[in-house]
């Protein structure tokens, strides 16, 4: 058995934007450092895992890359917010901290033992397994939570009282649910997503009522009532947070953030932006691998670069998860405006709760200068000449890409982190743009910032999108897209040597 690395464990929850990043820092991490990772994954995931790992590495890199190990534990696709998976980890922490061979459930392949883990970075949503962590290693093994997210969010949503947040709510809910006979998860959705009526007040952020935190309606999955109640412990407990997120795009939070764990003696590193990290032909070879409409994508791309000029096209994606399901005609309301002006588009529709009726793909066809994709290249889009404009939901994975590639944003959160990204972009920052009349819900109350009420219509909908994009492709949008240029060239410092993000990942590694 090897003694002569230290070895590292990461387990992100299975989302996309969860688990992307944390592949990247990994690649960076076995570059910098020799040091071997574990990466923790589901079946459902593993092939688009091993297919993004495979953009940081240049060919010759093979004796660094296969220090990332990738072992599916899980025969479930997804796993996010689900406690059925925790079982599996434990099993497998149970064998990794015994120092015992893993058997991949993808695969089969065989991993042999490994020296005990220096540490573990798991995902702040992962609490059952952080539990497992901690009673089966005690704190031989340093457990550092992974926040993939706008560090703002973080604190309304699970920080602490004194930077907006809520505190340690896990005994409200159990004293309610004692209270009232109801069930821990369904007092536990309640506290979660239920507004007020309260301003939320977080450092570096304008206040927002807390209903601005829940623009619109989304089906969200049992498991959350489980999970948010129990996180701020979890948090708590850790011995460390590493935050995806460039310190040049939200100072003022990752200070905050360094000042809360820093009560407790606790580091806080922002390590973000994370993109492969290898030439961007290798990467962008690799990314078309995991999408089937590649080709398409790419001839839609080119065909816009050449008959409208650059700039030119709109990318639309609400991400893998997230869709507006409740009222997906403001989609089709967004999509006649594109037409109506003439602007090529390419729209993702990756969400499981994503459905396109028949006659909006014929209609689409017929326009001819639009695409819709099940999985997009993201970033080969992001990246070519042709696109302008990106339509996105505000998660923090799409926001880095478009900042890093110089792709402004037209906002349409939906929860969790993207309602302060779409403000910090639109507002704060001003290098983009956010969409009200969009909201449903919740989302139809006042907007405390400006007093104003979105109507939600369909007819209103379409009047702020002709609105926007003509902003967008006039002399606003240009003044928005310098200030981008120059948040795009300090976010994409933060990696570059004497960058404080290649500096803080260093120092995560060295304190090892």
């Amino acid at each position: 058995m090897s003694t002569t690395r230290t070895h590292i464990v990461g387990y992100p929850d299975q989302g996309w934007g969860h688990a992307r990043p944390l592949i990247n820092l990994f690649a960076r991490f076995v570059k910098l450092r020799p040091v071997t990772v574990t990466l923790f994954t589901s079946n459902g995931f593993y092939d688009r895992i091993i297919k993004e790992l495979a953009r940081s590495f240049e060919a010759g890199d093979e004796g660094v890359a296969e220090r990332v190990r990738v072992i599916s534990i899980h025969k479930d696709a997804h796993l996010m917010f689900s406690a059925g998976g925790d079982e599996e980890f434990r099993e497998a922490w149970r064998s990794i901290v015994s120092q015992e061979e893993l058997v991949c459930k993808q695969t089969g392949s065989r991993f042999a033992p490994l020296p005990k883990p220096k540490a573990i970075i798991i995902d702040f949503f992962s609490v059952g397994p952080f539990e497992s962590i901690k009673a089966l290693s005690r704190d031989t093994v340093k457990v550092f939570s992974w926040h993939p997210g706008l560090t703002y969010s973080l604190f309304y949503l699970f920080g602490p009282e004194n930077l907006g947040g809520r505190g340690n709510v896990r005994p409200i809910v159990e004293e309610e649910a004692r209270r009232t006979g109801r069930s821990f998860k369904e007092v536990g959705l309640e506290v979660a997503f239920k507004p007020t009526g309260r301003v939320v007040r977080i450092p570096g952020m304008v206040p927002m009522y807390d209903h601005e935190y829940f623009p619109q309606e989304f089906f969200f999955p049992d498991g959350i009532g489980e999970v948010f109640p129990r996180t701020f412990e979890t948090l708590q407990a850790s011995d460390g947070i590493l935050l995806f997120t460039p310190t040049s795009y939200e100072p003022e939070a990752v200070a905050a953030a360094k000042a809360w764990f820093g009560e407790t003696g606790r580091p806080a590193y922002a390590v973000g932006p994370l993109l492969p990290s290898a030439s961007k032909t290798t990467a962008a070879d690799n990314e078309k691998t995991q999408s089937s409409e590649s080709s398409e994508v790419q001839e839609l791309l080119d065909a816009a670069l050449k008959t409208f000029g650059e700039k030119s096209l709109v990318y639309i994606s609400f991400g893998s998860i997230f869709w507006p399901s409740s009222k997906p005609e403001n989609v089709w309301a967004v999509l006649d405006v594109l037409m109506e002006l003439n602007i090529p588009f390419i729209l993702s529709i990756a969400s499981p709760f994503a459905k396109v009726p028949e006659e909006i793909k014929t209609k689409v066809k017929a326009y001819g200068k639009g695409v819709i994709s099940s999985w997009t290249p993201q970033q080969l889009i992001l990246d070519h000449p042709a696109t302008g404009w990106f339509i996105a939901h505000g998660g923090h994975n799409g926001v880095t890409e478009a900042v890093s590639a110089g792709v402004p944003q037209i906002l349409w959160p939906f929860g969790g982190d993207q309602p302060a990204n779409a403000v910090h972009i639109s507002d704060q920052l001003q290098i983009g743009y956010e969409l009200l009349e969009v909201r449903t819900g919740n989302g139809l109350k006042p907007i405390y910032r400006t007093g104003y009420t979105p109507k939600g219509t369909i007819e209103a909908v379409k009047a702020e999108v002709r609105d926007v994009l003509q902003k967008a492709f006039g002399e606003d949008g240009a003044k928005k897209r310098a200030r981008l240029e120059e948040l795009r060239k300090a976010v994409n410092g933060e990696w570059e040597d004497g960058g404080l993000s290649r500096k803080e990942a260093t120092e995560f590694l060295d304190s090892l």
